[in-house]
């Protein structure tokens, strides 16, 4: 069974580093760069690039999180207590993590999505980004929590 925590700890590491990867750039480069341009062109970008990136990265963020909460479950059958602890945290981790994005991300990329998408700025478009720049640090605080927590996972098991 250890072997098989490791695994799973191995692959929720994997799935949410995709998304920890992709938060930290959004935090670190896109910010600022989208911060620099016209309204037309923020639009434009971050519609599209929402567009795509909530379908194909979709499978990531949730199969993270339900190999993290196998990970703890199976953790807790045998009896390894600090890899339930750090797998649990993880899976809080990435929960308030799904809650965030779904209340305050996803409504902005659905928002400016649509407008790309119909070739039209929307009149709050800076406030849009606004809104999905106040929680990109946080989703990257949350994103970290959760690798460092599978791997105290993995490393304990």
């Amino acid at each position: 069974m250890r072997t098989l925590i490791e695994i799973l700890a191995g692959l929720a590491i994997l799935a949410n580093a995709v998304i920890y990867g992709t938060d930290v750039f959004g935090a670190i480069v896109q910010r600022p760069a989208i911060a620099a341009v016209d309204d037309r062109t923020l639009t434009q970008v971050m519609g599209h690039i929402h567009r795509v990136a909530d379908r194909r990265l979709a499978a990531f963020s949730i199969g993270g999180l339900i190999v993290a909460a196998v990970t703890a479950a199976l953790a807790a059958a045998t009896g390894h207590w600090v890899s339930t602890a750090a797998g649990a945290l993880a899976t809080l981790a990435l929960i308030t993590f799904a809650v965030i994005y779904t209340r305050i991300s996803k409504p902005v990329n659905g928002a400016l999505t649509a407008a790309a998408v119909a070739g039209r700025v929307p009149g709050n478009a800076r406030a849009l980004q606004a809104r999905w720049d106040s929680v990109i640090n946080g989703r990257v605080a949350l994103q970290t929590l959760s690798i460092v927590a599978l791997c105290v996972a993995l490393a304990a098991a």
